[in-house]
């Protein structure tokens, strides 16, 4: 490890904590063999999947997974300090045996991933680019994205900014939205951002914070009058480790948020890939081809249900020239009508009838699975209105059928395979073990204007662990980054040591930039890839 100057002396520090060796000569090479098993299983399974595929435009598809990849890999190296910052300040871990821990956990929090995060935040995309993800606009639309978020992420991390990946890819997505319906043709039905979706993620993502600074300040001021240890609110002495306890915690803390931080930005790559994959080799990955053999015949019973049930709502002498325009226009609109309700029911028969000869998504030809996909994909996104918006009134036991056919939809089309998780933990866990010095400078000496104490590097990991936690149980995309600095800094201030209000305000510009610089960048990238595909 290279000497770490320090912010306040200016002259080289020795025995700062940055500089403390773990001795974990083993856990490299370990590691090594698990990232070269985890390669190993990713190319046989790609292989495995692509067999089934006519053609594979196999440059595009590469190049696309090697972005994706590198964004996850560039998240990894960006967010690290969230984890490992209060760890190493307090000497509770060494610093290289901290990163290398952390990315483990990392690791294993993508793997263990529901996969609602990735959905959720690739629900802010408009419909039409989704579906029409195989075309030059879905493939421009993916590019941008990741190109604005990576070269967004590099810039803040050479600053040593804690700036939010998060805030970054809904900047990304927001942009591309605004820039899909700048370049439609003037008059067609061509739908943006999704506003409501947007403001849902905007505020989680505003809140957390917020609630990271004061839950962590009120929870500082609680171990205060719980345990009267002045230990554990100075200073540490030279480089001794705090008590067995709080050391304890806070290798527990820093494990927690390292496994929340996993599985919650690690989500953001998968269902990016998933869209690549879609669009690259749709054959093999439109639909779901692994859940179970009688999953098909549930998909049909669910779809006669919710037919049923819709048969309630449908107003006699009603006609619809074309159910899926106006499924379309429903959705792009997000609005409801009398000719909608007969639209849905009718398409829903129409797209279960064009299954209803296969036993089994194995047995669907190729050659219909990406429409297949799209139409069920689109059914979803109507459901949507129904159970979610509660755009048509209805009775408990119709909505229960409109609700069970929604999830049904979403297990055809909302699906990512094992192999995509492995490739993204492997690149997530690997950049976390590189390039986290400069933000864990920034996290450790530079917001508050004394030493991280034991009791706030506790404070702040345990909230921020909880916070991403609950985040994602609920599919909420939360900022790993956002939740531990403000945690850092509510206690500070619940400590009386004072912020440093330059880097306060650094940090503070940082974010205020990060959406409007994202959507800029994901803006002009979508118009300049769509010259190119």
């Amino acid at each position: 490890m290279v000497d770490i100057v320090s912010s306040e002396a200016g002259i080289p520090r020795p025995d700062h904590p940055l500089n403390q060796t773990g001795g974990a000569k083993w856990f490299l090479p370990a590691f090594g063999v698990i990232v070269l098993a985890g390669v190993i299983y990713v190319a046989y399974a790609l292989s495995q999947d692509l067999a089934i595929a006519k053609t594979v435009p196999w440059i595009l598809l590469g190049i696309a997974l090697l972005i994706a990849l590198g964004f996850e890999f560039v998240n990894g190296f960006h967010d690290t300090a969230n984890a490992v910052a209060t760890v190493i300040y307090t000497r509770s871990l060494p610093a290289e045996f901290a990163v290398m821990w952390s990315g483990v956990f990392n690791f294993l929090g993508v793997l263990t991933s529901s996969g609602a995060v990735a959905f959720g935040i690739l629900s802010l995309l408009p419909v039409e680019l989704i579906l029409q993800v195989g075309s030059s606009s879905g493939f421009a639309m993916v590019f941008a994205l990741l190109v604005a978020a990576i070269l967004w992420n590099l810039g803040t991390w050479f600053l040593g900014l804690p700036a939010s990946s998060s805030h970054t890819m809904v900047g990304s997505i927001i942009g591309v939205g605004l820039a899909n319906q700048f370049m439609a043709p003037a008059g067609s039905a061509t739908s943006g951002v999704d506003w409501s979706q947007a403001t849902n993620v905007g505020t989680t993502l505003l809140v957390s914070p917020i609630i990271g600074f004061f839950a962590a300040a009120i929870l500082l001021y609680a171990m205060k009058l719980l345990v009267r240890n002045p230990a554990l609110y100075e200073a540490p002495k030279g480089s001794t480790p705090p008590p067995w306890w709080i050391r304890a915690l806070l290798i527990f803390t820093c494990t927690g948020v390292s496994f929340a931080h996993g599985s919650n930005d690690g989500q953001k790559g998968m269902g990016l890939i998933m869209l690549i994959l879609i669009g690259v080799v749709p054959t093999a990955y439109a639909l779901n081809r692994t859940p179970d053999i009688n999953y098909l015949e549930a998909y049909k019973s669910a779809s006669v249900s919710v037919e049923q049930a819709l048969g309630k709502y449908v107003k006699p002498g009603i006609t619809v020239p074309d159910a899926k325009v106006a499924v379309q226009d429903a959705v792009r609109t997000r609005t409801w009508n009398d000719q909608t309700t007969v639209a849905l029911q009718t398409y829903i028969h129409n797209t279960t009838a064009s299954l209803q000869p296969y036993a089994s998504i194995e047995k669907v030809p190729t050659d219909l699975v990406g429409n297949a996909r799209n139409d069920i994909y689109l059914i979803g996104e109507a459901l949507k209105l129904i159970d979610k918006k509660k755009v048509l009134p209805m009775e408990a036991a119709d909505l229960k059928a409109a609700t069970d056919y929604h999830k049904a939809v979403d297990n055809a089309t909302k699906f990512i395979p094992l192999w995509v998780k492995i490739a993204v933990a492997l690149a997530l866990g690997l950049g976390t073990m590189v390039g986290w010095k400069r933000i864990v400078v920034t996290v450790g000496e530079k917001i508050g204007k004394s030493h991280l104490t034991y009791g706030q590097g506790a404070a702040a990991e345990l909230v921020a662990m909880v916070t991403i936690g609950m985040a994602d149980r609920l599919g909420l995309p939360v900022s790993t980054t956002h939740v531990l600095s403000s945690g850092v800094a509510g206690t500070m201030a619940a400590n009386g040591s004072g912020l440093q209000w330059s880097t306060v305000r650094n940090l503070l510009l940082a974010w205020v930039l990060t959406l409007p610089c994202s959507i800029a960048l994901a803006f002009v990238l979508f118009i300049i890839f769509r010259q190119v595909f």
